[in-house]
């Protein structure tokens, strides 16, 4: 009996019910205790204070777990009535109070209400004034859990806190003599720099006070009087303080010397405990190219327990972390992972380490990534925790207690407090490169990335030291962490590095330096990746490098660097992680999408498939056995027997066999042990996998280059495409749409008229036919419809729009049907993905050569488009703009060809439609508005005579010019100026418009006018000058003064065409002269008697200016500029000797001065071109005329 009674009270299972026992409830102790203390009345007897003492044990001791059912504000509520039972002058009680608002706050994961929290507030902190000395730290414990998170909260309070004589800035003062009262003074601050989103941020006033105080704390040197966990805390919450500031509060760092002091004591912290390791830094660092100063002092041999022993291994009970803040007790600073970690051993020679290496039991879930860099915010009240932590990382030990030997344990414990301050560091510096412009971060570039040392010298620490040496997998992680967000957008910088052999110089170039610091970093980076034994840290190193070859200029620096990844990290595509190869295969496309096309990447594209697959497993002993390829039967897949055969096939792509291969085949068991993120009972390889197989195979069949060297594999790759389609799960689907829509883009680039690819190295059409009848065939027809998943639905109308069109015209008639009903049946989709996607492939189709002569397609599109324009979706508007301007491009096309029948059958009715919903959309969003004014130009260039002669077009058309010429005018964006400017020439282009009598003619001309003397941008004043010469006959310039005013500024533009204060527009300069001269030449070309003394007066003032600018555009002419200028210099001297013998034949009074000004002008002119040129048969010619 009595052995039932103990078996039942042991733990794993809920104590049995006695008969008559009501069930558990959960908090009901803490509301039984509760009603008692708040039944109690102030009583200062000795009773009533040890009343009140056991009531504070037991409410401690209780028992409090997760839903355990008790309220917040019931919290709030208990601790402003033991508040108030307690008087300040009873010590005891105050400091056992404070540990029960450390505890039920933390415990219980309570926030206080702002009404209770103004209370306590007051309270602690005249607790802190009148209490006794050695309360302080219990006190302010009970303090740094009411302000978290309730930072904004305490503004009442913060002139008590932090004003000069604040309590929190006497009690962290370097002066504190216990430095424990300083810990918790310096943690009180961090948790009330922590902001909660939504809140408002702490004042910036004390936002500098912190900050300096947290700087002061990480450059004060340890105390006597301190020991190491207190002095490794203290680390931890000065740069948790920091962390806040820079995350929440937003705290720009804009003066050199505070950024570089925060630098200096971070890349200090982040090496702090490290074995082997003791750097002395200066207080400051200042931005240079040049290595820092680095004054470590020689490595001393560590002692023989700390360079043979491994740390002592102790197990804990996973701790249990909530979603909205983690458990804040400070013994669970002492946890640390000992997953993957290893010992470093003094360094035996330069460069060299040697690394004992334990079990890697990381965490191979996909997320897992994801959760280093989360949880910013959710930092303990009574500890700084790095925001790199996560319940993944676990420790194992073999004992309840935390540590089993006094000496051992003790060692242990400091070294795991070591790594949080280096953690800290490391998280600390992550969010001060976010909060800092790239620009000014890599200013510091060498005193955090290594520099190949030189010859003899010791390696400079860096990041890489950590990556390298650090014991902790989860510091290695972190700083790789780092070295990534550093590397990350950093093409620009990096794009100057130049790699050279010649080393007789008296000084190494910036350029040089910085190569060789990207040829260390990929030595390092490959050195790491073979020491590594934790998972996770190895899918940081793969990640880490998949950055730096992604911003890395190769085409500038020396071969071999990624043969040498790539050799490397094929293996790993099969290790037992799945985080591991995806990363693997990550990397793999970052190689072949950088600066393309390189030889080398090509050549490891045609590698033999096995090659560094079979003979590396045994230097890798983390990879699965070699059965883990499965061969396709018709690949060229070899089994592991014939890998050594030296009949083995070379692929033309082994990269996109593999991605087949992944994709389609199934998977062997060997892979399956750690795969999180496989869907139960799969006989594929996991999702994540198989996805960035099919983003990398995208990558490889279509980008950088590369097809040419894939096509073979299209009809297999649609086959791919079509599996895909027509698995059950969307992001698989979708995957294979975006695949899809890349080979589709990419035929369509090799049948480009400027491609590069001949035409008998083009995929043949009907291949390409075969391949999207395939696909028409196939699921993607039920993709279309799939309205459960109308981003599926939206990825496969960009499918459909990338198809050929010369395979297009070729596809059956019910195909071609198909795409176009199906097409314009989603363009009624209720979905803004899918309507924006449709209105896009709309756009495309209306260009096709076998659809646009069809009056009922377009007509058909016209009316899906028009709809998509009233959409509330700016996105829907914006694809539904590009695409009436594309459907009204295809207008102009059948206006200029022989067959009028198209413009006779095309509805009036449909013209005017389109005319008021380009007019509506021309004061749209800058997105909508820039395609608009295309579609009204090309619109008003359309309409023919029998529209025009329609009173019900007149009104419309002059709407229509006034909506272009007010969009000329209007401070848009340049594209919208340029498209209107654009849009005004094309006006011009049509005959059957009454230029020469509408009023809005002059409107028109006075706004091109104003753009070409005085828009700041060169390429619309380029684009209003082309333009202003479009028209051909003199009486569509109007009057005299309009003919004299358009003169004189396109005189007046010519010369201000280098008046600029962008330094990006001078490119721009030559063009606008060209299209200026051009235009100049194009009015002499029309001039009538009566303009003739308006342009002696400016040729008199100007002509010097005029002349020069005119013989450089006869000079130029090597290029065609954008606004198609005449190419050859011959098309240009023909230019200006039509304009002379147009100004000759002008009939004009006998001796007219005006008359014989410009044709002296015209012929000065060309004989200085042909003199210059030496064209003696062209000076001849002009001589004798």
């Amino acid at each position: 009996m009595a052995a039932a009674q103990v078996a039942g009270s042991l733990p794993g299972g809920p104590p049995p019910e006695t008969p008559g026992e009501p069930p558990f409830e959960p908090g009901r102790g803490f509301r039984c205790l509760s009603a008692r203390l708040c039944a109690l009345r102030p009583d200062d007897s000795s009773s009533g204070r040890t009343e009140i003492h056991l009531l504070f044990d037991q409410l401690i001791s209780e028992t409090y777990s997760e839903g355990s059912g008790v309220a917040p504000e019931d919290v709030s509520t208990l601790l402003v009535q033991a508040c108030r039972l307690v008087p300040l002058n009873q010590n005891h009680l105050v400091s056992k109070l404070s540990q029960l608002i450390h505890h039920l706050l933390n415990t219980l994961q309570v926030i206080v209400d702002e009404q209770n929290l103004d209370f306590l507030l007051a309270y602690t902190i005249s607790a802190i004034q009148q209490c006794s000395s050695w309360t302080h730290m219990q006190i302010l414990q009970a303090l740094a859990a009411l302000v978290y998170g309730n930072g904004s909260k305490c503004q009442k309070y913060l002139p008590d806190l932090l004003g000069k004589s604040g309590l929190l800035m006497k009690l962290s003062d370097l002066a504190q003599s216990d430095p424990e009262v300083r810990r918790a003074a310096v943690h009180c601050m961090a948790n009330l720099c922590l902001s909660v989103p939504g809140q408002p941020y702490l004042e910036e006033p004390y936002q500098n006070i912190c900050f300096q105080v947290f700087l002061t704390t990480l450059q004060s040197p340890k105390s006597s009087d301190m020991d190491d966990i207190t002095f490794c805390m203290l680390l931890q919450n000065a740069l948790k303080g920091i962390q806040s500031l820079l995350n929440g509060g937003k705290m720009k760092l804009t003066q050199t010397d505070e950024l570089g002091a925060l630098l200096a004591v971070l890349k200090k912290s982040m090496f702090h405990g490290l074995p082997g390791l003791n750097i002395e830094m200066p207080t400051v660092l200042y931005p240079t190219p040049l290595p820092q100063y680095d004054g470590r002092p020689p490595i001393q041999p560590q002692q023989s327990e700390s360079s043979t022993s491994r740390p002592a291994v102790s197990k804990k009970k996973k701790s249990k972390v909530k979603a909205k803040k983690i458990q804040q007790g400070e013994k669970e600073e002492e946890e640390e992972e000992s997953s993957g970690e290893r010992e470093v051993a003094p360094v035996t020679g330069p460069g060299r380490l040697n690394l004992h290496r334990g079990d890697a039991q990381g965490p191979s879930s996909p997320g897992a990534q994801s959760l280093l860099l989360a949880g910013s915010g959710a930092a303990g009240k009574d500890r700084v925790s790095s925001p790199f932590s996560s319940s993944s990382w676990r420790r194992v030990s073999s004992s309840e207690s935390d540590y089993s030997d006094a000496e051992g344990g003790m060692q242990s414990k400091v070294r795991s407090y070591q790594a949080k301050v280096r953690q800290g560091a490391l998280a600390c510096f992550l969010s001060t490169i976010k909060s800092i412009e790239k620009k000014v971060l890599y200013g510091y570039w060498s005193a955090f990335v290594p520099d190949t040392p030189e010859l003899g010298s010791p390696q400079s620490v860096s990041l890489m030291t950590l990556t390298l040496k650090d014991p902790s997998p989860k510091t290695r992680a972190c700083a790789l962490q780092v070295l990534s967000a550093i590397l990350e957008g950093s093409k620009q910088f990096l794009s100057i590095a130049e790699d050279t052999s010649d080393h007789k110089r008296a000084f190494t170039p910036f350029s040089v330096m910085i190569a060789s610091s990207i040829k260390e970093l990929h030595r390092c980076l490959l050195l790491a990746l073979v020491a590594e034994s934790s998972s996770q840290t190895l899918t940081q190193i793969i990640k880490c490098l998949a950055n730096l070859v992604s911003n890395s200029p190769y085409n500038r620096l020396k071969l071999s660097l990624l043969t040498k990844v790539w050799n490397q990290i094929k293996p790993y595509i099969r290790h037992k992680d799945v985080n591991v190869r995806v990363s693997s295969l990550t990397l793999l496309g970052a190689i072949v999408s950088t600066h393309a096309p390189l030889p080398e990447v090509q050549l490891l594209l045609q590698q033999p498939c096995s090659s560094g697959l079979g003979s590396s497993s045994s230097a890798t002993p983390h990879l699965s056995p070699p059965e883990w390829w499965k061969k396709a039967p018709s690949g060229p897949f070899v089994e592991e027997g014939a890998v050594s055969s030296p009949k083995l096939s070379s692929e033309p792509c082994w990269l996109i066999r593999l991605c087949i291969s992944i994709v389609v085949l199934p998977r062997e068991d060997s892979c399956s042990g750690s795969d999180a993120g496989s869907a139960g009972g799969s006989i594929y390889e996991p999702f994540p996998m198989r996805l960035e197989a099919l983003q990398v195979g995208g990558v490889g069949s279509s980008g950088k280059g590369h097809f040419s060297m894939t096509q073979v594999y299209l009809m297999e790759l649609g086959e791919v495409i079509c599996k895909c389609l027509g698995e059950a799960d969307p992001s698989v689907q979708l995957h294979g749409a975006k695949l899809l829509e890349e080979l589709g883009t990419s035929l369509i680039h090799q049948y480009k008229p400027d491609s590069s690819v001949a035409p008998d190295q083009r995929v043949p059409v009907p291949l390409v036919v075969t391949f999207w009848t395939m696909m028409l065939n196939g699921p993607l027809p039920r993709a279309l419809q799939n309205a459960e998943h109308p981003t599926l639905q939206a990825s496969a109308c960009d499918a459909l729009s990338s198809i050929l069109p010369e395979a297009f015209s070729s596809l059956p008639s019910d195909r071609q049907i198909l795409c176009i009903t199906m097409l314009l049946g989603l363009n009624d989709s209720k979905n803004r993905l899918v309507k924006a996607a449709t209105s896009r492939a709309l756009g495309v189709y209306v260009l096709f050569p076998c659809l646009r002569q069809d009056v009922i397609f377009v007509a058909d599109t016209a009316n899906a488009i028009l709809m998509s324009l009233q959409d509330k979706s700016l996105n829907v508007r914006a694809k539904a703009a590009w695409s009436l301007g594309n459907l009204t491009d295809t207008l102009i096309v059948n206006m200029e060809t022989p067959d009028p029948s198209f413009q006779e059958e095309f509805s009036g009715l449909l013209l005017l439609k389109m005319l008021q919903s380009a007019i509506d959309a021309s004061k749209d969003k800058d997105k909508v508005k820039s395609n608009a004014v295309r579609a009204l130009g090309n619109l008003l260039h359309f309409l023919q005579p029998s529209h025009i002669e329609k009173p019900r077009f007149a009104e419309i058309i002059e709407e229509a010019i006034q909506a272009l010429i007010s969009t000329v005018l209007i401070e848009a964006a340049m594209k919208v100026r340029w498209n209107a400017c654009y849009a005004l020439g094309n006006v011009f282009k049509n005959p059957a418009l009454p230029l020469e009598t509408a009023p809005w003619t002059s409107q028109a001309y006075n706004a091109l006018t104003s753009v070409v003397t005085s828009c700041k941008n060169f390429k619309v004043r380029i684009r209003s000058a082309a333009a202003l010469a479009v028209p051909h006959r003199r009486e569509h310039y109007g009057s005299v003064e309009q003919y004299a005013q358009i003169w004189n500024a396109l005189v007046t533009a010519l010369q201000k065409s280098e008046d600029t204060t962008d330094f990006l527009e001078f490119k721009y300069c030559a063009s606008l002269r060209t299209q200026i001269c051009q235009a100049l030449i194009h009015l002499l070309s029309l001039a009538s008697p009566s303009d003739l003394s308006c342009i002696r007066e400016t040729l008199e003032l100007h002509g010097d200016m005029v002349q020069s600018f005119i013989l450089q555009f006869l000079k130029s002419g090597t290029e065609r500029d954008d606004a198609g200028a005449p190419h050859h210099p011959q098309e240009r001297d023909q230019m200006v000797r039509t304009a002379l013998g147009h100004i000759n034949n002008v009939q004009v009074l006998t001796g007219d001065p005006a008359k014989k000004a410009i044709v002296s002008f015209l012929e000065d002119t060309l004989t200085i071109y042909f003199d210059s040129s030496g064209s003696q048969v062209a000076l001849l010619g002009l001589t004798h005329r």
